[in-house]
């Protein structure tokens, strides 16, 4: 059994139909994992605070119906859950707009967090998952912290697993670039959307990310995703038979593209689904394709589980801890 922890902040969406509908960059990925591997395989663990209001309530019962481990979620008394609406062009490109300056998962490390510390450090989670946007939520104080906690974790034979997700709005206060360069030097596995390096860092090919990134400066069996949307993916990684890898993603008609909003969370849950099984980069990155391929015709960051049923090999355990 592998154990795979997640942490951020999972939102409730504004949606104009009243419609229940949440989302959140990490917890799109844990859902999708848990969606496409047997639960006897990997345990998907969800870390975060939410608020003791119904709607958190609903949110719990959510996520435990589709298979994931509560038991690193705080409920915060009198703390509400943060809350977003989307906008869509013609294309399919969201843009967000966000009500989150005092929810609940900003406070998960100044909350009772006991059973997060003790879980990495006590080798009971094998990968541990985090993203640009589950820092940016957090403070400075909270960012070392966690570092520290997966510096030690690392040092115990943990993986670290991270999404540079960059959000300029999240990080009007503070400078992004010595927590993201923090975050990549614990990274295993690291997803980066190119659009977000430039955003980052300037430049605007993906030579100016991989010069960022040499071969040379890469761990032992560290791999670099590197995501471009419908374009193929870029991997590189430190291994004797990898140098660069380029995975192209199925044609998909410009008709059925209708939210990309979770495609690179989709993404990455499927290349994780795979090399979490011990399949080859290559295959990994073909179902990472294949499953954001089918998130993005939907409307929404999570889908119905009956629009994605022939990938899915989850089935609901009688009891889930929480």
């Amino acid at each position: 059994m592998i154990n795979i922890l997640f942490f951020g902040e999972c939102m409730i969406e504004n949606h104009a139909k009243g419609m229940f509908r949440f989302g959140g960059d990490s917890l799109n990925s844990a859902l999708y994992l848990a969606r496409v591997t047997s639960p006897k395989k990997v345990m998907v663990s969800y870390a975060t605070a939410i608020g003791q209001d119904n709607e958190s309530s609903q949110l719990l019962a959510k996520w435990q119906q589709e298979g994931i481990d509560t038991g690193f979620v705080s409920q915060i008394e009198g703390k509400p859950l943060g809350r977003y609406s989307i906008s869509n062009n013609e294309q399919g490109e969201r843009s967000f707009r966000y009500e989150r300056d005092d929810s609940a998962a900003k406070y998960y490390f100044s909350h009772s967090h006991k059973a997060f510390e003790a879980a990495l450090l006590n080798n009971k989670i094998d990968y541990f998952y985090f993203t640009g946007i589950s820092l940016a939520i957090l403070s400075v104080q909270d960012c070392q912290y966690l570092f520290q906690l997966l510096t030690t974790f690392k040092r115990q034979g943990g993986r670290v697993i991270f999404d540079n997700n960059y959000r300029p709005i999240l990080w009007q206060s503070r400078q992004p670039l010595p927590i993201y360069h923090q975050a990549m030097n614990l990274a295993d596995i690291a997803f980066l959307t190119d659009e977000d390096e430039y955003a980052l860092y300037g430049g605007d090919t993906i030579a100016s990310i991989l010069s960022r990134y040499p071969l040379s400066s890469l761990g032992d069996g560290v791999e670099l995703v590197i995501k471009q949307g419908a374009k193929p993916c870029l991997i590189r990684a430190a291994e004797k038979d990898v140098a660069l890898l380029q995975i192209s993603s199925p044609e998909l008609a410009k008709e059925k593209i209708i939210d990309t909003c979770a495609a690179g969370d989709a993404f990455a849950a499927g290349y994780l689904a795979r090399r979490l099984n011990g399949e080859s980069i290559s295959l990994s990155a073909q179902f990472a394709h294949v499953l954001a391929g089918r998130v993005i015709q939907y409307s929404g960051a999570i889908i119905a589980p009956e629009d994605m049923s022939d990938l899915m090999q989850f089935s609901a355990p009688e009891k889930t801890r929480g």
